[in-house]
This record gives structure tokens, C-alpha cells and sequence, in this order.
């Protein structure tokens, strides 16, 4: 079992950054890709980004491409998700999650934090 938990969200002006992190509960998560995804009020959840293992690949939604970027920190068990350029569209529920396989469709992940609030006022 892994356990997720997602740290960094808050209230911002659009045009303004935000870094969120994620830190596992376990030491062997570089086996795992790792994704963020997020939930707007009244909408399904949604991809945004993930990393592979080893940090070389990345994947983007086309909506975030360009202003965020994902990392990891495997020695710190710990995924980023650098937000620039935040606009009230942004606004929304962040999880990040864990998985074994690369997809965009939540269903495929294995493990989810509790989600992190973004708002962004404009």
C-alpha cells in the first residue's frame, strides 16, 4: 500500500505561482509513475501531467502545457507539480496519484491522496 499526501495548494491572483507536492509512504515508490490530477466542482477528475520512474519521461494535458512541470524527488519520495501562469480555470481539486502504468484515465491509477484545494481568483 502506498500512502499519498499532497501538500502546497492555496488561494492565488491569476497570473501567479504555486508548487504542489506530493510525499509516499513508501521508500520503493521510483517503481512507480506518477501522476496529478484535478477536480473542478461539478466536473470529473481529470489529467493534468505524470512522470515516469525515473523522471526522463513526461506527459502534459494541452491545457497545462507550457505553464506547469512535473518532477520528482525519488530520494525524497516526494512529485512536484510547479504551477505558472494560474488562471481561475486552474481552480480546482489536485491529487496526485501512483500507478504501474502510464495513462490519463483516472481508473488506471492505484493510489490517490486526498487532493490539495487551488483557487484562483481573477
Amino acid at each position: 500500500q502506498v500512502q499519498l499526501v499532497e501538500s502546497g495548494g492555496g488561494l492565488v491572483q491569476a497570473g501567479d505561482s504555486l508548487r504542489l507536492a506530493c510525499v509516499a509512504s513508501k521508500r520503493t515508490l521510483n517503481s512507480y509513475t506518477m501522476g496529478w490530477f484535478r477536480q473542478a466542482p461539478g466536473k470529473a477528475r481529470s489529467f493534468v501531467a505524470w512522470i515516469n520512474w525515473s523522471g526522463t519521461t513526461t506527459n502534459y494535458a494541452d491545457s497545462v502545457k507550457g505553464r506547469f512541470t512535473i518532477s520528482r524527488d525519488n530520494a525524497k519520495n516526494t512529485v512536484y507539480l510547479q504551477m505558472n501562469s494560474l488562471s481561475p480555470e486552474d481552480t480546482a481539486v489536485y491529487y496526485c496519484a501512483a500507478g504501474r502504468s502510464v495513462s490519463t484515465l483516472p481508473e488506471s491509477w492505484d493510489f490517490w491522496g486526498q487532493g490539495t484545494q487551488v483557487t484562483v481568483s481573477s
